[in-house]
């Protein structure tokens, strides 16, 4: 398997996994993180299809990038370039091939019921589904790092790019949070990743 993808998903999904890839004549390359994406799907030049990931991810959410991308290429495959990135093609392309992964031979039980109902109606990213983003960290290795929406309302935090804000107030869905050095409020996804500066 190209870049030794088995040792970056469960070994129950590695078989099904590979069938895919061979069909669909996918290279994958295992990238370093990036901080604003977990993987993307992109036609190259050649008229190969280039998938890439982030290699610090943890083998669930790996295998679940990794399936939101081999979604985008069939989607564009089978309806056309002109559909939307994440429209109703892409929903029920991610749904019809990530089905057969969610499996207690695959997933840890606690996340099956999870995965379940996301995939009833998949977003653009899993960190926009808060349940399910905080279930999936439970498998990172410590780092540190927190989700905004888990820590008090004025905590301090920084983000990856050294930015630095104070938590406010949480709307129907997004948190304000304003930049320590404009004073400018920003809206934050509630799953967005930061270190904690100093709490309240």
């Amino acid at each position: 398997m190209q870049q030794k993808l088995n040792e970056f998903i469960p070994n129950a999904a590695v078989a099904q996994v590979q069938e895919l890839l061979d069909h669909d004549h996918l290279v994958v390359k295992v990238k370093r993180e990036r901080k604003t994406r977990h993987g993307d799907y992109r036609r190259l030049i050649n008229g190969q299809h280039q998938i890439t990931i982030n290699g610090n991810l943890n083998p669930y959410r790996f295998l679940i990038t990794l399936i939101h991308e081999i979604a985008h290429f069939e989607a564009f495959s089978l309806f056309g370039r002109n559909i939307k990135p994440h429209g109703k093609e892409w929903k029920y392309t991610f749904q019809r091939l990530m089905l057969p992964f969610i499996n207690p031979n695959i997933f840890p039980d606690e996340l099956l019921p999870l995965l379940a109902k996301h995939f009833r109606n998949p977003k653009a990213s899993s960190d926009t589904d808060t349940q399910l983003a905080l279930a999936l960290k439970q498998y990172d290795p410590p780092n540190g790092k927190h989700f905004v929406f888990e820590v008090p309302t004025g905590s301090i935090f920084r983000l990856y790019n050294g930015r630095v804000f104070k938590k406010g107030s949480q709307r129907t869905k997004r948190i304000e949070c304003i930049e320590i050095a404009t004073g400018k409020v920003y809206l934050f996804n509630p799953n967005a990743e930061i270190e904690l500066v100093k709490n309240k």
